[in-house]
């Protein structure tokens, strides 16, 4: 099987940068307004977790699809979706992707491949394992990547979807994030294994290990991934070892965390080790890297106000595209 060239360059690069920014700063800014009890809902944030979200989305090609969870906002940024979108659905404005209805994190655009998230774990698995089925019975050179936490991978839906996805040799690429705590639940009490990606040999699929804190090497490693399914190779497990630096959702201070496991993976932040990379390369300078922040405040403050003043949806839209079983 030849794989296409998994080196980035200098644009696609500075891409990744602007991506991993972008979703740092949309969230501080959540953060910002749900502390200031401006947003009706919930967050969900995947502060430290953002090279993973972009290496790995990153990867794939228009045409394919990549299934969520309310945590990986971020991932859904390389695939188009925007600051005004992101804010407008926390919002609950018209102008978001569900028109006022979905809440939090929970958007998606087919158009655009990216299936609506979900928070119920790992429900998204065997909706990824289905749509590369679809692609496989209509010979498209197609892939689906699906993302949950370790805790999930307790789960049967879990466990029978690595199975059949293994058996029909499907087109998919399924990434879990460690994050490290299942809410509040740490690895050591979920699991017995080291690696959530030893359990891929139970399927006979690779399981693939990577550090959740290098953007290259989770890109490249899901590039690999994504190129193999394409070509017929089957199903990657990926697992990365990464850090939630906030709580469970905005409501949760993390205090089951010790501060010596923060602190740690604080100097491990993915987006330090990412400037320190592209300045070693000539490719960022400080004023290339102010520039590039400047830049993502005004699109953030934008699409704030741009929520902030778009209207809610008039009432007789709530019965509207809503579909019952």
């Amino acid at each position: 099987m030849q794989v296409k060239s998994i080196e980035l360059g200098a644009k696609e690069l500075m891409d990744v940068y602007y991506y991993m920014r972008l979703g740092r700063a949309i969230e501080d800014r959540l953060n910002l307004l749900y502390k200031g009890g401006k947003l009706p809902g919930a967050i969900y944030l995947g502060t430290g977790q953002e090279a993973i979200e972009v290496g790995a989305s990153y990867a794939l090609e228009p045409g394919d699809v990549i299934a969520t969870t309310h945590r990986d906002m971020i991932a859904q940024l390389p695939r188009g979706l925007t600051p005004r979108e992101v804010f407008s659905q926390h919002y609950g404005r018209i102008t978001s992707l569900t028109r006022g209805k979905g809440e939090d994190n929970y958007q998606g655009d087919l158009k655009r491949g990216m299936l609506a998230s979900v928070s119920m774990l790992p429900n998204f698995y065997p909706v990824a394992a289905g749509c590369s089925l679809a692609f496989k019975i209509r010979k498209e050179k197609r892939v689906a990547m699906a993302y949950c936490g370790e805790g999930a991978t307790s789960v049967g839906d879990w466990h029978e979807t690595l199975n059949i996805a293994s058996v029909q040799n499907l087109p998919v690429v399924f990434i879990v994030i460690n994050n490290g705590y299942a809410y509040s639940t740490p690895v050591f009490k979920e699991m017995k294994v080291a690696n959530v990606a030893d359990r891929a040999c139970a399927y006979g699929i690779p399981g693939i290990v990577v550090d959740g804190n290098n953007v290259i090497e989770c890109y490249q490693e899901a590039k690999k991934a994504v190129e193999r399914a394409r070509e017929g190779g089957g199903p990657t497990l990926i697992e990365a070892k990464t850090m939630r630096i906030r709580g469970h959702a905005g409501h949760d201070p993390a205090t089951y965390v010790a501060k010596e496991i923060i602190d740690l993976w604080t100097k491990r932040d993915p987006i330090v080790r990412f400037e320190n990379y592209l300045a070693e390369r000539g490719l960022l300078s400080e004023e290339t890297k102010q520039n590039m922040i400047n830049r993502i405040n005004n699109e953030v403050e934008d699409a704030v106000q741009f929520a902030e003043s778009s209207p809610y949806p008039d009432g007789k839209e709530a019965i509207e595209d809503v579909y019952a079983a």
